[in-house]
């Protein structure tokens, strides 16, 4: 696909909706990313063309979709680098993902978990539950200056501690880093532990290789990468999903089962209990094949021109404050900000009030960071490869117009 922004913006309905004469400005990406038509069609399809279960009848309806789901699957493995699609769990989202992993391993009691100080709560609270529960030990891994990871410390941690498990966000979608993930999982499995990556914002952006990297478990959402909500994804190596119990138990996930007694079927099916979102995934796969065509390469060049342009100008407002690293090349497409003076939540607020700006305000479900930093919150400005250079100009001059209201 040539990268041509304007031809590929058509390919997104909301991107062609006005409001007050106005268009809408999309820069809420890591909370959720717009559908192209093409993922919309594949979900109408489903409903209008074959909406049926898959895996249970033999009629010709149901083995359509039982094929299409299984060839998303192949798709996503492919996708990802896996080496079978069996490695494959088709999940609602990367929460259910996490939580599959942090209830269904057979964790010992005094085994130590680590995270970062960054972490999603999808990717802290199910720990602090364990904890709680007192069947792991959680360790946080403190980040180094502007938010980077600490590689040293996490590899003195780790050779004291010895964590069974290391789960830790790829990319944060607080600043938008991506911690050295080769390294972390080098060092991790020298001293004995498995990793998992909370890839919700990595995926998107960038290529992974889950068989190169070595990694573990990964966890991922499908309407954070143009696909529909309720999607997602948990890789595991298969020897790994031997061991994994699941989350749901019920129907499609049984080989057979009496009044005292039942068996699951094989991985992956045995994780996923109950119908599924078959729409979703149809329209999951189509969200694959539109990355694919359009190519990272192109996603990432697009993301950095626009995140240096508004890192440049926020760098010269004086009330303003970026959260992480002032380098835009590490922080993908996020730009996270604070103003004195200013509720986050009002600054949100007024760009859309203004200017038909989306942003995301708050504490972006990173809680914790924001109370151990006492801060109320940031807006976040998330991009993606259909904005343009000209939304990115009208979101700085209506950002100048709110921070004058009150000087």
């Amino acid at each position: 696909m040539n990268f041509d922004v304007e031809k590929i913006r058509q390919d997104f309905p909301l991107l062609r909706k006005f409001l007050r004469g106005r268009p809408y400005i999309y820069f809420d990406n890591a909370c959720m990313t717009l559908r192209p038509q093409s993922v919309l069609g594949a979900e109408k399809d489903y409903y209008e063309q074959q909406s049926s279960c898959a895996g249970r009848s033999i009629h010709k309806l149901s083995e359509e979709v039982n094929h299409r789901i299984e060839q998303v699957r192949k798709l996503i493995a492919r996708f990802i680098g896996a080496r079978s699609e069996k490695e494959i769990i088709f999940t609602k989202n990367t929460t259910e993902s996490l939580n599959l992993v942090a209830r269904g391993w057979p964790f010992n009691e005094g085994d130590r978990i680590f995270t970062t100080d960054k972490e999603h709560n999808s990717n802290l609270i199910p720990w602090l539950v364990l904890a709680k529960e007192k069947k792991i030990i959680h360790k946080i891994i403190p980040s180094k200056e502007h938010n980077l990871f600490d590689l040293e410390t996490f590899k003195e941690l780790i050779e004291q501690e010895k964590p069974r498990l290391v789960s830790f966000g790829l990319t944060s979608n607080l600043d938008g880093v991506t911690i050295p993930a080769k390294e972390i999982i080098k060092i991790s499995h020298q001293n004995g532990a498995y990793v998992m990556f909370d890839a919700a914002q990595t995926i998107p952006h960038q290529k992974i290789d889950v068989s190169e990297l070595d990694v573990d478990f990964l966890a991922f959402s499908g309407h954070k990468m143009l696909g529909p909500t309720a999607t997602g994804a948990l890789y595991a190596k298969k020897d790994l999903l031997e061991q994994l119990q699941p989350l749901i138990a019920g129907g499609g996930a049984m080989e057979n089962s009496f009044y005292n007694k039942y068996q699951f079927l094989p991985p992956p099916q045995r994780f996923e209990a109950g119908l599924q979102n078959y729409a979703g995934i149809y329209g999951l796969g189509e969200a694959i094949i539109y990355l694919e065509e359009l190519g990272f390469d192109n996603i990432k060049k697009q993301e950095l021109e626009l995140n240096k342009f508004i890192t440049e100008a926020l760098s010269n407002m004086a009330p303003i404050k970026l959260i992480g690293p002032k380098d835009p090349s590490l922080r993908s497409g996020i730009i996270s900000f604070y103003a004195d003076g200013f509720d986050s939540r009002e600054i949100a607020l007024m760009v859309d009030q203004l200017a038909n700006i989306a942003i995301r305000s708050g504490q972006h479900c990173v809680h914790s960071w924001f109370n151990h930093h006492r801060l109320s919150g940031s807006a976040r400005v998330s991009l993606y490869f259909y904005n343009t250079l000209e939304e990115a100009k009208i979101f700085v001059e209506t950002l100048e117009k709110v921070l004058k209201l009150k000087r």
